[in-house]
């Protein structure tokens, strides 16, 4: 991350946050504070395909599903 917090204050360039990121408030924090634009989740995704479901609820955020995925987030 601190790769892509320089580019992104020196170059003015979009960057993305990637690496051991595993925590809703983690993610939110690196966004937040302006470190990168964006925060990529590979291996926690492959762990857990519905951490974006989870990290909303941990951070207090509705997340909308499509009509088709709602038994899934429902609950």
């Amino acid at each position: 991350m601190p790769f892509a917090e320089a580019i992104r204050r020196e170059a003015g360039l979009a960057t993305a946050a990637v690496g051991l990121i595993t925590d809703p408030a983690q993610a939110n924090a690196i966004i937040a504070d302006g470190k990168a634009d964006l925060v990529l989740l590979g291996r926690e995704l492959l762990r857990n395909p519905y951490w974006p479901h989870h990290a909303a609820k941990t951070l207090g955020q509705t997340l909308t599903a499509p009509p088709q995925y709602g038994r899934v987030f429902s609950g």
